[in-house]
C-alpha cells in the first residue's frame, strides 16, 4: 500500500487523472472493499492523493460526458440521462485470454479505424491482458438520420464494436493461426477442436456496455496485476511489453483521448457504415417470428443506365462533396441492379474521373473488396418517406444530406433506388430498347 500511496502522490499521475476526469463521473475502488460512492468527481489534482490516503487503489471514469455528473441519480429515465449527457467517447475494450491475442486484435482495430481515415486514435494497456482504444466524441457527426449522436448511448458503441468485429475477424483469425496451430490453441485453452471462433480467444466488449459504463483511468493501477494502465503509441502495439507498465518503469508524456488538434467529424464514415450494417443485419420482427420473407433476387443482366433513378444519375455525373458516401451508395446500388463486381468497378472508376477531387483508386478497390467478402448484397439506403411526392419532415437521409434527392413522378411508386431501376426497366424496357 505504501508503494501505491507513493505512486499516487506523484504530480504527473495526479495531473493525468484530473485531465481525463473533466465532465465525467468518477468511481473510486478501495481494493477488495469495492467502490466508493457514485456519482463522484475529481476537481483538483490533490483529490487523487487524498483519496489514495483513504485507501483508494484505482480510479474509473465514465465513457459518457455529462453537463454535471453530480446530478446523476440511480433510476433516471433515458430521457433524463439524454438531457444530462453532452456526449460520449468511444471506448473499445479489448480483452483476451492472452495478451498476445489482445495485441493482435488491438492492432487490427487500429488499422480498421485508419482505413476509415480516423487519425485521432488513442490506445492504452488495461493493466492486465487487454487494451482500451479510444476515439473522442468531438470526431463524431452531430446527427445521423436526425438522431443526435450524443443520445445513441449505449446503442452507438455496441453497434460500432459489433461492426468492427466483422471487419477484422478474417485478418485476426489468420494472424492468430499463423502464430499457433489450432491444436495448440485448443490444448492451451481447453477449447473444442470442432469449432474455432477467434472471439472466444479475444473479444471486444460490447454486450456489457450500458449507461454509466466505466473504464479504468489512464495511469491508474490494476489491482489484479499490480500494473499501471499506461497509454501506448498506436504504432507500437505489437511490441508492447508489460514491463513498461510496472510502477517503477512508468513514463509520462503520452495522453489517452488527447483532444488537442483533433479533426471534427472525422469518424462520420465509420458511423455511417456501422449503423447501416446494423440496420441490414437486424432481422425484422416477421422473420424472427418465423414468417416467410421473400428473398431479393438479383437481375441476371445489368439494368441500363437510362432506367437509373434521379439520385443515382446525379451521383454518376460526379460530386464535389460526399464522395465516400456516394461510393457506398453506388456499390450497393450497382450490385442490386445486376452489375458484377468487375462491371461495378469499371463503372465506378469512370465515375471517379468526373469528380472534381478524385478518390484514391486503392480506396475504391478496397471498398469493393470489402463488400465482396461479405457475401451479401445489401440494398442501398432507402429513399426518404414522401407524401404527395414531397419529403416529409424529419425524413432526411443519405440522399437529402447529399442534395441529390430530386424525385420524379416514378419515385413515389418505390422505396429504394434499386427497386426504381428494376421496376422501371420492367415497365418501360421493351418500349425504350
Amino acid at each position: 500500500m505504501d508503494e501505491l500511496l507513493k505512486y499516487y502522490s506523484r504530480k504527473e499521475v495526479q495531473k493525468s487523472i484530473l485531465a481525463i476526469s473533466k465532465s465525467r463521473e468518477i468511481a473510486v475502488k478501495f481494493a477488495d472493499k469495492g467502490y466508493g460512492k457514485r456519482p463522484d468527481v475529481i476537481e483538483f489534482e490533490n483529490d487523487v492523493y487524498e483519496l489514495a490516503k483513504k485507501g483508494a487503489t484505482s480510479f474509473h471514469i465514465s465513457e459518457e460526458l455529462w453537463s454535471n455528473p453530480l446530478l446523476i441519480k440511480t433510476g433516471m429515465s433515458k430521457k433524463e440521462l439524454d438531457n444530462l449527457r453532452i456526449g460520449w467517447d468511444l471506448i473499445l475494450d479489448i480483452d483476451g485470454l492472452d495478451l498476445e491475442y489482445s495485441k493482435l486484435a488491438a492492432y487490427y482495430i487500429v488499422e480498421a479505424l485508419k482505413f476509415y481515415d480516423i487519425k485521432t486514435i488513442s490506445i492504452k494497456f488495461s493493466g492486465n491482458k487487454g487494451f482500451h482504444i479510444g476515439i473522442p466524441f468531438e470526431t463524431f457527426p452531430e446527427k445521423t438520420n436526425q438522431i443526435y449522436i450524443k443520445n445513441l448511448f449505449p446503442e452507438g458503441p455496441r453497434v460500432i464494436a459489433a461492426y468492427l468485429k466483422t471487419v477484422i475477424k478474417e485478418h485476426l483469425n489468420s494472424a492468430i493461426l499463423e502464430k499457433e496451430s489450432l491444436n495448440e490453441i485448443n490444448k492451451k485453452h481447453n477449447l473444442s477442436k470442432e469449432k474455432f471462433d477467434v472471439f472466444s480467444l479475444v473479444d471486444i466488449d460490447s454486450i456489457l456496455i450500458s449507461s454509466r459504463h466505466l473504464f479504468r483511468s489512464p495511469y491508474s493501477v490494476n489491482e489484479k496485476s499490480g500494473l499501471i494502465s499506461v497509454p501506448v503509441k498506436t504504432n507500437n502495439i505489437i511490441n508492447f511489453n508489460r514491463d513498461c507498465a510496472k510502477i517503477q518503469n512508468v513514463e509520462f508524456g503520452l495522453r489517452f483521448l488527447d483532444k488537442d488538434n483533433l479533426l471534427t467529424k472525422e469518424s462520420s464514415e465509420l458511423f455511417d457504415k456501422a449503423l447501416y450494417w446494423n440496420l441490414k443485419n437486424t432481422k425484422p420482427a416477421e422473420e424472427a417470428k418465423g414468417k416467410n420473407i421473400r428473398s431479393y433476387v438479383l437481375p441476371k443482366n445489368a439494368v441500363p443506365e437510362m432506367f437509373f433513378p434521379p439520385c443515382i444519375k446525379h451521383i454518376s455525373q460526379g460530386v464535389s462533396d460526399g464522395k465516400k458516401r456516394s461510393l457506398f451508395i453506388l456499390i450497393n446500388f450497382l450490385r442490386n441492379v445486376g452489375y458484377s463486381y468487375g462491371e461495378a468497378e469499371n463503372y465506378i472508376m469512370e465515375w471517379n474521373k468526373k469528380n472534381p477531387e478524385k478518390l484514391r483508386e486503392n480506396y475504391i478497390k478496397s471498398q469493393l473488396t470489402w463488400h465482396q467478402r461479405q457475401n451479401k448484397n445489401p440494398l442501398p439506403p432507402n429513399c426518404p418517406k414522401r407524401e404527395n411526392n414531397l419529403i416529409l419532415p424529419n425524413q432526411q437521409n443519405y440522399y437529402t444530406d447529399l442534395g441529390i434527392c430530386k424525385p420524379d413522378d416514378f419515385c413515389k411508386l418505390i422505396k429504394n433506388p434499386a427497386n426504381y431501376a428494376i421496376k422501371k426497366q420492367k415497365l418501360f424496357g421493351k418500349k425504350q430498347l
